[in-house]
């Protein structure tokens, strides 16, 4: 297993994102946190430096949508910290409707946010790995990206769905190489982003849900369902399974 010892995060400022820079920090690691709150990653910045003074920490505000701003900020991070060797393409968003209910804008925001700003982030991030000769991109997916899904999660699911099959995409491309994409499948995990989901069947508190998903990343897996139990096995039930049963699932 290798150790990254410098590690980028996009959607910092709260949730997944600020959970797994207080692991890492608490690794030892340096991170390279953004987010578009600045304040919120002043605030977590001062917090880990208190607890762990060796490590460096970089923040920077970051909207993902801002795809320019994209590139600039992972430059400009790879500089300030002598070479990024990880980055977490972890930020998004849960809005969305019914498709044909009048809620195209939210839709789109969703299949926007999750989809073609992580490819700027996937963009950003290999520019930097191709040139460096080697790194570890992680894409941030869901559980709900391995069928299509109804009512309110449909373009949710479907945006995730791409951005596996991007990392899939980017994978088959650099194996053999010193360049390792993984791709997680997160279950249900406490955050905002899900704090309105009524139906949230096995959920995990943000702790436990963040301790799996920095396990599964130091282990730099092609795939993985976090946390493992129960969502692996749901996981291939969920692709095999006729979709009239995977309906009653969700």
């Amino acid at each position: 297993m290798t150790t990254r010892s410098t590690i980028l995060i996009t959607g910092a400022s709260s949730g997944l994102g600020e959970g797994m820079a207080r692991l890492f920090a608490a690794q030892g690691r340096n991170l390279a946190l953004c987010a578009r709150r600045l304040e919120n990653l002043e605030a977590l910045r001062t917090e880990l430096l208190a607890a762990h003074p060796r490590i460096q920490v970089e923040v920077r505000a970051l909207d993902v949508n801002d795809y320019d701003r994209v590139f600039q900020v992972f430059e400009e991070l790879d500089q300030a910290l002598g070479g990024l060797d990880r980055i977490i393409v972890n930020a998004g968003i849960g809005k969305g409707q019914p498709l044909g209910t009048g809620a195209f804008h939210a839709n789109r925001q969703t299949a926007e946010t999750n989809f073609v700003a992580a490819l700027a982030q996937c963009e950003a991030a290999m520019q930097i790995f191709r040139r460096h000769g080697r790194g570890h991109l992680v894409v941030i997916s869901s559980m709900s990206a391995l069928r299509g899904m109804r009512k309110n999660i449909t373009t949710y699911a479907a945006s995730k769905a791409g951005v596996a099959a991007l990392a899939e995409g980017l994978r088959s491309e650099m194996l053999g190489t010193p360049i390792k994409i993984s791709t997680l499948y997160p279950g249900y995990i406490r955050s905002a982003i899900n704090e309105k989901v009524k139906n949230a069947p096995f959920i995990v508190d943000t702790e436990t849900g963040c301790k799996a998903l920095v396990k599964a990343i130091n282990k730099e897996p092609a795939k993985a369902c976090v946390p493992a139990w129960p969502w692996a096995p749901l996981g291939f039930a969920m692709r095999v399974l006729p979709l009239a049963i995977v309906r009653k699932m969700t």
